[in-house]
């Protein structure tokens, strides 16, 4: 059985943050500025809801370099070596990490070996989900901050993986708190009030 550790009020955070709204190209993206400072970007489908992409702006630095994207894939603006780190190659691995409706998945590229050869286990006491190989080639930690909002730790029971195309594949099944607050949030966000990008066409002269 999970049992809870962290102790973070995610939705009120969400309640307490200056948000607005803008419609682009068929994407919601919703910025806020958390009552600390920090400012959080945010991309969703409007057809499914889904959460595409999440990135974050500390305090203080207002440069492009210093997003951090936690969700969806890397934006040219985005692709610096704060957020990303160094790449040594276009052979080295790498992470992608998307939400569906259901699953929080991620697919991590340039990993040749087979199948039987990966280890993809829950770590509860470090809070997050341990890929390692039976050859020692590769070891990677990768948290779950959707879990932690909600106050659970990662589950075994949660967890698939397949590999296929060189592309390690990891699925963790949303429990229902994240769905909860998943639906919580966009409730919330239902409030704001949401400009189209047409509109500020308009007011431009």
């Amino acid at each position: 059985m999970c049992d809870s550790k962290h102790q973070t009020d995610w939705l009120t955070l969400v309640q307490n943050a200056e948000k607005t709204a803008l419609l682009k190209n068929g994407i919601m993206k919703v910025h806020y500025k958390m009552p600390n400072g920090q400012e959080m970007v945010e991309e969703y489908s409007p057809e499914t809801n889904v959460l595409l992409r999440r990135a974050w702006r500390k305090q203080g630095l207002k440069e492009e370099s210093h997003w951090e994207v936690e969700l969806g894939d890397a934006e040219p603006q985005f692709q610096k070596l704060e957020t990303i780190g160094i790449v040594e190659s276009n052979s080295s691995p790498y992470v992608t990490k998307r939400l569906t409706k259901s699953n929080i998945e991620w697919r991590i590229r340039n990993l040749p070996y087979d199948e039987n050869v990966y280890r993809v286990t829950a770590n509860q006491e470090d809070d997050c989900i341990v890929i390692s190989t039976t050859n020692k080639k590769y070891y990677k930690k990768l948290e779950v901050p959707e879990l932690q909002r909600v106050n659970l730790r990662p589950c075994q029971s949660n967890i698939k993986f397949t590999h296929k195309f060189k592309t390690l594949i990891i699925t963790y099944e949303k429990p229902k708190e994240v769905l909860e607050l998943e639906a919580a949030v966009l409730k919330e966000l239902k409030s704001v009030k949401t400009v189209k990008d047409t509109d500020l066409d308009c007011k431009t002269s």
